[in-house]
């Protein structure tokens, strides 16, 4: 449940989540691992996630997909969190929708991330809500995407979400263009890496030997089966 502290403190962070179902999450890794290997990999990218949103003080939503997974995903998680289902019939709309409730609650500033970046530090997610002089806070993806998007309650571009080809690598580029021509001001958050494909998994796991990382479930298990995973 939300604590006094956090229902004082106008920040929501969105995260964008699936119910872990064997086949039907990292489909693309899951072409280079077999599907048990890649479900549980998923669990750890997210549980490690987690760790890293409890040591700052906002209000958190977990996004779930497919709308109907609740119980489940509740099962897996705890009752400890608040929990939205995504609506809508492709991502953009989805985070278009998720924008659009948390703001009705009267958050000030709202940001939303993915599922796919296990080791996202607290320093990017610090630099994302200190940006008080811009319209926009958005974090460009390696492969052509972005990992977090944000605004200000009276900044928020639903029309942002419009007109994307989700999936390809020109989404951060497109959404770039609509803020520019919009006249927004966007602070560009560091490059991050989404996990997608096996070379994402082996540069995760070479860049974080030697990091706070190190130590995480995702890391913990990519060492016990390493043989397997990068054979």
């Amino acid at each position: 449940m939300e604590t006094m502290n956090q229902q004082k403190n106008r920040q929501c962070l969105l995260l964008f989540l699936k119910y872990p179902e064997r086949g039907k999450v990292k489909s693309r890794l899951a072409k280079d691992l077999n599907k048990d290997i890649t479900l549980l990999l998923y669990k750890n990218f997210v549980l490690d996630l987690l760790d890293t949103l409890k040591k700052k003080n906002f209000s958190l939503r977990i996004c779930f997909y497919p709308p109907d997974s609740k119980g489940k995903v509740k099962e897996w998680l705890g009752n400890s969190y608040l929990y939205m289902p995504q609506k809508g019939k492709d991502l953009g709309e989805r985070m278009k929708n998720a924008f659009k409730t948390v703001y009705s609650e009267g958050f000030s500033k709202v940001v939303l991330i993915g599922s796919d970046i296990p080791d996202l530090n607290v320093k990017v997610l610090n630099e994302a809500y200190e940006c008080d002089d811009c319209d926009t806070v958005i974090g460009p993806s390696s492969d052509g995407g972005y990992y977090l998007i944000g605004f200000k309650n009276n900044t928020f571009m639903p029309e942002i979400f419009d007109g994307i080809q989700w999936g390809s690598g020109t989404v951060f580029k497109k959404t770039i263009e609509i803020l520019k021509r919009n006249n927004r001001r966007v602070h560009i958050l560091p490059e991050w890496q989404d996990i997608d494909r096996l070379d994402d998994l082996r540069a995760l796991f070479d860049r974080n030997r030697d990091t706070e990382f190190a130590n995480s479930r995702t890391m913990t298990f990519l060492s016990a089966n390493s043989r397997t995973i990068f054979r």
